[in-house]
């Protein structure tokens, strides 16, 4: 903050803004709460220029992701809340960033839509939080990533300036992809206040099996099987727990067509010489119920699904348990007492082409490096210089200190 300005001015000017009613102090931090993307401009335009350093939240399921940071100021997006509209011929919604998953969800659920994407915590996380921070869960298998299902983006930018990206239909080539890079970004580049999804319908006809083995390899091999087939899969994880491994398969079909299908999977577990069963849909909750372990190392480790068998064995081997996507997403919570062979865990990773991140250290634990910089650490930087040049914005929670 500029020694130029008191704090009495800076609360006063602050809460001009929104309004006294959504301004507050608390423990010397100012709390903001815009209700619109020009109420966002206008505080990060007086941030900018008062060298403020800001950090938005939204309901804060992942505030301690990532380098943690001091932020002169919180800007909640809280009163973003609305699903602005659903175009539910197109298959677009408009979403503000403050918006609960679940509340929009059962909003596009009128019409049978939804926006293909399972992440943690859906009943309190925020559209902009999940944006932020790339969350996604194994219908990524099926429908994509959070780039592929986001067309379109409102973003103020550091010094205020209210940007759009992408539009409002599925297929659009107008201008930079400006959204995919605040994807993921962890809210250093810019703020979301609104979002533009590309909608599927609700699968109707699903069912979910479950293959148990007290060796991984066998599973590994029937993972790698499962995604080569013609089976209409939706979800696929393999999951590690101290008393062996399971490997859950989600299929998505119409009704005639899903009894050959599980047939099928059937006999690609028997020439494995593995037991297939029926389970039900709590088994697509096991990260989440590993995430909200907080005794223990949460980490994120990416990976090719080659690899996912061998990864899953050292992590178990760690006294650790782990959730993968079939796309090569992990995660996993390590005990305090294996903090040592993170690094080990991260060489293996590294070597193979792979990535761990450190989302939660329990409070005991001797601190540890969240990431290990990239070769990309150079450009990412320049990114940051270029969008934010007076580091305003969750300065240092990204890679690198970004």
């Amino acid at each position: 903050m500029s020694n130029s300005t008191s704090s009495h001015t800076v609360a006063d000017d602050l809460a001009a803004i929104t309004g006294p009613e959504h301004f507050r102090v608390n423990e010397g931090m100012f709390n903001i709460a815009p209700a619109n993307t020009e109420e966002v401009a206008a505080v990060l335009r007086y941030a900018n220029g008062n060298s403020i350093t800001v950090a938005p939240w939204g309901s804060g399921t992942k505030q301690s992701w990532g380098d943690p940071i001091q932020p002169s100021l919180i800007l909640h997006t809280h009163r973003l809340n609305t699903v602005r509209e659903h175009t539910w011929q197109d298959m677009t919604c408009i979403v503000q960033a403050g918006c609960i998953w679940s509340g929009m969800q059962a909003s596009l659920a009128k019409h049978g839509q939804f926006v293909a994407l399972d992440p943690l915590w859906p009943d309190r996380a925020t559209i902009g939080g999940i944006a932020a921070i790339n969350d996604s869960g194994t219908l990524r298998l099926r429908y994509g990533s959070l780039r592929d299902l986001i067309i379109g983006m409102t973003i103020v930018l550091a010094d205020g300036t209210i940007a759009r990206s992408g539009g409002k239909v599925v297929k659009n080539v107008a201008g930079y992809d400006l959204h995919k890079l605040m994807i993921g970004a962890f809210g250093t580049l810019g703020i979301i206040t609104e979002v533009t999804f590309r909608l599927h319908s609700i699968a109707r006809d699903v069912q979910s099996f479950t293959v148990f083995s007290g060796d991984v390899e066998p599973l590994g091999q029937l993972l790698m099987r499962i995604l080569d087939s013609h089976l209409s899969k939706q979800s696929l994880q393999l999951r590690s727990n101290p008393g062996g491994f399971a490997l859950d398969v989600r299929l998505a079909t119409l009704p005639e067509v899903l009894r050959d299908q599980a047939a099928a999977l059937s006999k690609l577990a028997d020439s494995l010489q593995l037991e297939i069963s029926d389970s039900d849909c709590n088994v697509w909750n096991a990260r989440q119920a590993l995430v909200d372990q907080t005794e223990s190392f949460t980490t994120k480790a990416t990976m090719l699904p080659s690899e996912i068998s061998a990864i899953t064995a050292m992590v178990h081997s760690l006294g650790g348990t782990s959730v993968t996507q079939a796309t090569g997403i992990m995660t996993a919570s390590i005990p305090l007492g294996a903090s040592a062979q993170l690094d080990q865990l991260r060489h293996k990773l590294e070597a193979a082409s792979g990535s761990l991140t450190v989302l939660h250290c329990p409070a005991d634990a001797t601190p540890v490096a969240s990431t290990v910089p990239s070769d990309t650490l150079p450009l990412m930087r320049e990114l940051k210089h270029r969008f934010d040049p007076n580091r305003i914005l969750n300065p240092g929670r990204f890679l690198g200190g970004i």
